[in-house]
């Protein structure tokens, strides 16, 4: 019978809204070139030049912002203005400072497990803007430890269950992301808890796990407690 004594949980679109801001920036991008360039899939070009990029600047609004520079010039076959660029990069700025607004049952979810579970934060992207956006959020309190990583890898959770946790069988990892939270928790050994956001980077997608006693799926925070129970019930 498996008794889960610790709660990792991913932060953005788990915790608080981010995916939206980054949405909100692209539009902007798009408007901004509307003028320079009629390729018709603005979008599509800039996701490819920020999965391309990830490996170079991972993950993160510098990538991003980066990256539409990149895009910019592409498809313009660099002609398009300084001014536009100062844009796009004023734009990027901006994605820096937007307030963190908390989803729905995050307060309650995290107030009731520190009474029973050890809760860690594990989360990917720059440094920087991970450590504003906890600061802003309120919730750094509630975690006994923090892991903000370049990516979230079956080695990277083997490591932080090996490091903050009583093992892979006692753990449990909560994310909106079935490639990053889900999936290699699972391959690490952990127990796994999806939470759909509505807004979903498509790097992100992944197929479910079928099957998988492991796994969870619940529509919100306020459901977490009661996941994690059936979990110690199997």
């Amino acid at each position: 019978m498996a008794h889960i004594t610790t709660v990792a949980l991913d932060a953005d679109d788990t915790l608080w809204q981010n995916e939206q801001f980054f949405r909100l920036t692209e539009q902007r991008f798009t408007a901004l070139l509307k003028d320079y360039t009629d390729a018709p899939d603005l979008s599509d070009q800039l996701i490819t030049a920020v999965t391309r990029n990830l490996s170079f600047y991972g993950f993160g609004i510098k990538g991003f912002t980066l990256s539409m520079v990149e895009t910019a010039l592409e498809v313009t076959d660099h002609r398009v203005p300084g001014t536009v660029i100062a844009e796009i990069l004023a734009a990027g700025r901006e994605l820096l400072s937007h307030p963190v607004e908390t989803l729905p049952y995050v307060d309650q979810a995290l107030s009731h497990l520190q009474e029973t579970h050890r809760l860690i934060l594990v989360t990917k992207g720059d440094i920087f803007d991970q450590e504003r956006k906890l600061a802003a959020s309120g919730l750094a309190e509630f975690f006994a430890a923090i892991e903000i990583v370049s990516d979230k890898t079956p080695a990277t959770y083997a490591r932080i269950f090996a490091q903050h946790t009583d093992g892979a069988d006692r753990t449990v990892m909560v994310g909106n992301s079935l490639k990053s939270d889900i999936l290699p928790a699972l391959a690490a050994g952990g127990f796994a808890v999806y939470v759909p956001h509505e807004l979903t980077w498509p790097y992100e997608h992944a197929e479910e796990p079928v099957g998988e006693q492991r796994y969870a799926r619940i529509e919100h925070l306020g459901q977490l407690p009661q996941a994690i129970t059936s979990f110690d019930s199997r």
